[in-house]
């Protein structure tokens, strides 16, 4: 894996400041934002779309513990509801684990998971569970048993899974915030293909206690949301954390050969990325590391539910029984050695990451597959994705995919990945990033749609671009910062001054605008478009004489620009 590392401290940023402008270098092209409004209206018209977009394999409710009366303080989720996915206990209902034949032969629960019990004593009122890869297997979110919900950002494409039914419900607004399980993609990938945040927290930190088990060195209870905010507070509540322990300064290192990996169009933008990565071996290294995440999953969901499957014999979808049948059938004669991955992959990225590190890489190189692909693609799918799902895996690290709008009309995420144990300083990033990440993706979805987003432009270049289509859409003072951001960068390029003149024009900024464009005349004696908006500038300040000599200047370069005619002989009236 070729990485590159910013130290933001040296860079002289202050990332504990909410409101700061953080460019990450990996913003992705093509992005459309649809607001939640936009979908609903475009959904409504849709036959397709199930009730509750068939998020819901069951509706009950549970309410919330009873509150202290006041003074006391309001609980941290009082008002929100959450929904649970299918492996969760809830006493005196069964567990189906997304499995119509578990659920026959197995009796309700006698006590609640831990962790819905959690969130009910901090204020949350659980609405119901919902639908889920059967035994938690497979990463499509496909259920033939319950059925597939409706992945509400693109209806016939796969939500993802296996805890695809929490990631609708929380995409549709249904509920404020869902958990489900992440065993090797579960939450990170539907969260990505659904376009919300999701969060894998550190392998053993949350409570597994009444969730049913796929592989228990790998399983982790990760966390759904739409808004930040809601994540950070279900992660607080959940992990138990001091909500008083101070912010840290963050290094922010760059997996460059893993967006190579990636199908989306990457970005390598202005202060962190450059392009130098050997992409071959980097995925080498993953294909191993994923083949040792899936050969230790088989291993230990076959003794978990080995002679269940044995004695049942349940009737499972076509994708899964291939999986499942692999876990049972296989003989594990060197289990030591997958363990042993394990242990070396969180040492490697404690080592790289230490206690100030943000790891950045695509969460799913992917974009969504259509419903009901062919066995062949599913395949390729698979592996691809498991090689970047497989670090966080592995290592036990935590992991959250935050929605970085859309490329071609599908969801695109990209992860933040931080060392083991550092779930509150990953959680405060995410909040603290997420106004400015967002905003860059604004900034990117109104570049135009012929523009080269696949790495070859360069980085003053694409900031002149969004300096234009600001422009365009009047934001003028936006404009003059991705003018002045290209300057930086590039300070020979006569245009970046010459544009960011006309913006300083709309502004009123005449004294700015008339030192750009004598800075870009100096750059470029043939730049007609500087000596007509400095001849406007000096106009806007009375400087008649040399405003005239501006305009005849670009007649000589251009005899016929009627906006130089016009001037001229308006100024020629006023100098006589």
């Amino acid at each position: 894996m070729s990485l590159k590392s910013v130290n933001l401290e040296k860079l002289k940023i202050n990332v504990s400041n909410p409101k700061v402008l953080i460019v990450i270098g990996v913003s992705v092209a093509g992005i459309l934002i649809l607001t939640a409004e936009t979908r609903r209206r475009r959904l409504k018209g849709r036959h397709t779309v199930k009730e509750d977009y068939g998020a819901f394999v069951e509706r009950f409710e549970l309410l919330p513990f009873p509150q202290l009366p006041p003074p006391a303080a309001k609980q941290l989720l009082s008002g929100l509801t959450f929904a649970i996915n299918d492996v969760f206990d809830v006493k005196e209902y069964v567990s189906g684990f997304g499995n119509p034949d578990w659920k026959r032969t197995h009796e309700e629960a006698g006590k609640t998971a831990i962790v819905v019990t959690t969130l009910l004593k901090n204020g949350a009122t659980c609405v119901g569970k919902t639908v889920m890869d059967e035994l938690s297997f497979g990463i499509t979110g496909e259920n033939s048993h319950y059925g597939t919900p409706t992945n509400p950002a693109m209806p016939s494409y796969i939500p993802g899974g296996p805890s695809g039914g929490s990631a609708v419900a929380v995409a549709a607004e249904l509920v404020d915030f869902a958990i489900g399980t992440d065993t090797i993609g579960g939450v990170r990938i539907p969260a990505a293909y659904c376009g919300v945040l999701g969060f894998r927290p550190s392998h053993g930190v949350i409570s597994t206690v009444g969730v049913l088990p796929n592989s228990q060195s790998l399983d982790t209870v990760g966390i759904f949301a739409r808004d930040p905010s809601v994540l950070h507070r279900v992660g607080h509540v959940l992990l138990q954390l001091n909500p008083v322990e101070p912010r840290r300064t963050r290094r922010i290192i760059v997996a460059d050969d893993l967006f190579q990996l990636s199908k989306v169009p990457q970005q390598k933008t202005v202060y962190i990325v450059s392009k130098t990565s050997n992409p071959q071996k980097g995925t080498n290294t993953l294909k191993a590391l994923s083949s040792a995440m899936l050969l230790l999953q088989r291993y230990e969901f076959k003794t978990n539910h080995e002679e269940w499957i044995n004695t049942v014999k349940p009737r499972l979808g076509s994708g899964v029984f291939d999986q499942i049948h692999a876990a049972i059938t296989a003989q594990h004669e060197n289990i030591k050695a997958y363990y042993k991955v394990r242990t070396e992959m969180r040492a490697a990225l404690c080592s790289l990451l230490k206690d100030d590190g943000i790891l950045v890489l695509p969460t799913v190189a992917d974009t969504p597959l259509k419903l009901n692909s062919k066995k062949a693609m599913l395949s390729e799918f698979h592996d691809r994705a498991f090689a970047l799902l497989s670090i966080t895996t592995m290592s036990g690290c935590c992991q959250a995919t935050v929605p970085f709008g859309k490329h071609e009309d599908c969801p695109v995420g990209v992860s933040f990945i931080a060392f083991h144990g550092s779930d509150k300083f990953l959680l405060d990033t995410v909040l603290d990033m997420y106004q400015s990440l967002q905003g860059q993706v604004s900034a990117i979805t109104s570049l135009p749609p012929s523009l080269d987003l696949n790495g070859n432009m360069d980085a003053s270049e694409l900031l002149k671009e969004k300096g234009n289509a600001a422009y365009k859409g009047r934001q003028w003072n936006k404009a003059v910062s991705y003018y002045t951001e290209a300057i930086k960068l590039d300070e020979s390029n006569a245009t970046f001054y010459c544009n960011r003149a006309a913006a300083y024009l709309e502004l009123g900024c005449f004294q700015q605008a008339e030192e750009d464009c004598s800075r870009a005349i100096s750059l470029d004696k043939k730049n007609v478009k500087a000596y007509l908006r400095r001849g406007t500038a000096r106009e806007s300040v009375l400087y008649y004489k040399e405003a005239l000599q501006d305009f005849k200047h670009a007649l000589v370069l251009e005899p016929q620009n009627k906006v130089a005619k016009g001037a001229e002989k308006r100024l020629r009236k006023l100098v006589s």
